[in-house]
């Protein structure tokens, strides 16, 4: 019997701004790995940068950099919105031509994030349908899940709800082997990955999607992202990021074996955590083992001083939190200019959020902020507040640029983004 063929699709990206933050399609290439030696896979991934033109291919130190981008006309939903749109990742015609070179495929497998990228979406649809018309599309990720039946207007067909898979197994026919680590043979030339050592996240913030997508907080089999990692360092990666959405919870079923396995066996690839640590779980003596294993960069979730905002968000940390964390940090060996503090601009309650003075004590503890524009999130408690601010059926109209410049002006938004540049330059 025929192994049926897969196209694994990672679109390009229509916005004002994206930048390469260790930005690797981990669910794609998840299910890549499930149908290991089950199906015959080929990869496109739009925002590869090693197959960008050299001009666009600029990386720090870290494996980050931009992506090749193309200015485009704005959508009409963005005409109040005084900033250039951009199309990012490979041309166009290069996926036409991989599409008319390799297919046809049985099945086109197409990963979705944010909401309002979902113009990238409906581009690779509408391509593979021009060129493969008899390919089955399937969509998941965060799009499909938070935005279902908007989703379904594109045209593929199937769209996967959160993530329950067995729709997909019955379309394709094949029982998934998720024992498998990611599918990352299917890259020409890997820098970067990324790792996810858990699942889900025990808190339940108002602004965040994860509660959405994830019932409950579960670590992962020890011995899967074992080989993954492995698999990883074969491939010549030398930077590594947690996708995880709670990284530190439950540390001694997840991070702690982890990050001892990796040193006993020696490592040198730098790791980085994008995704927000939960600063109470940043103990001592665990801020001394991330620094031994390599852990670079540190980026914690603070988002507000205000205890206010704090409770009506969920209760995650306070400032005492951040202090005894970057205490910790500090103590263990980490430079100031590789942590950063989260702070959120443009939450829809704003009001009592006291933003300026939130930056101005991040960095009296001496390290850097990041200011983290808010987007809107279907469903969820603060996302719902933000219908009577934006036509929020409209996908577009959840971008995260659009949305704090239309909340608080574009001369706060400059205010606040030129301070957080003048504190980060002070020594």
């Amino acid at each position: 019997m025929m192994k049926p063929r897969v196209l694994l699709v990672n679109p390009p990206v229509y916005d004002f701004t994206a930048y390469d933050f260790w930005l690797k399609p981990y669910g794609l290439l998840e299910i890549g790995g499930f149908l290991r030696g089950r199906a015959e896979m080929k990869l496109f991934d739009y925002l590869d940068r090693t197959r960008m033109p050299e001009t666009a291919r600029s990386t720090d130190k870290w494996g980050r950099g931009k992506f090749f981008s193309e200015e485009i006309n704005k959508p009409t939903v963005f005409f109040d919105i005084k900033r250039r749109y951009h199309r990012f990742g490979l041309k166009r015609e290069l996926f036409r031509k991989f599409l008319a070179g390799n297919g046809p495929f049985d099945f086109a497998l197409v990963q979705t994030v944010m909401t309002y990228w979902y113009p990238g979406v409906k581009e690779a649809i509408d391509d593979i349908r021009q060129i493969s018309p008899k390919t089955r599309i399937i969509l998941g990720g965060v799009y499909a899940t938070l935005c279902p039946s908007h989703a379904e207007s594109l045209g593929a067909d199937l769209v996967i709800k959160g993530i329950d898979l067995s729709s997909l197994c019955k379309l394709i026919g094949i029982e998934f082997d998720t024992k498998q680590p990611a599918f990352w043979q299917g890259y020409w030339q890997l820098e970067t990955g990324v790792l996810r050592l858990s699942d889900g996240c025990p808190f339940v913030c108002t602004y965040c999607s994860v509660p959405m997508v994830y019932q409950k907080f579960t670590p992962r089999l020890q011995d899967k992202y074992f080989q993954e990692f492995e698999l990883l360092k074969s491939k010549g990666v030398r930077n590594i990021a947690f996708y995880d959405d709670a990284l530190l919870y439950q540390p001694d079923k997840s991070i702690v074996p982890f990050l001892n396995h990796i040193t006993q066996t020696g490592n040198d690839i730098n790791l980085h955590t994008p995704n927000a640590l939960n600063v109470r779980f940043i103990s001592p003596e665990l801020a001394k083992l991330m620094v031994k294993s390599n852990v670079k960069t540190f980026y914690l979730g603070f988002e507000s001083m205000s205890a206010e905002w704090q409770t009506k968000t969920g209760g995650k940390v306070n400032r005492e939190d951040l202090a005894n964390a970057v205490n910790n940090l500090f103590s263990a060996g980490t430079e100031p200019e590789n942590i950063f503090a989260y702070i959120i601009v443009g939450h829809p309650d704003d009001d009592i959020q006291q933003v300026k003075e939130s930056m101005e004590f991040a960095h009296g503890l001496g390290i850097k902020i990041m200011l983290s524009e808010y987007s809107p999130v279907p469903g969820t408690p603060d996302g719902e507040k933000c219908r009577k601010f934006v036509d929020f059926d409209e996908p577009l109209t959840h971008n995260k640029t659009a949305f704090a410049i239309r909340t608080l002006g574009e001369e706060k938004i400059q205010h606040l983004k030129s301070f957080c540049k003048e504190l980060n330059g002070k020594k």
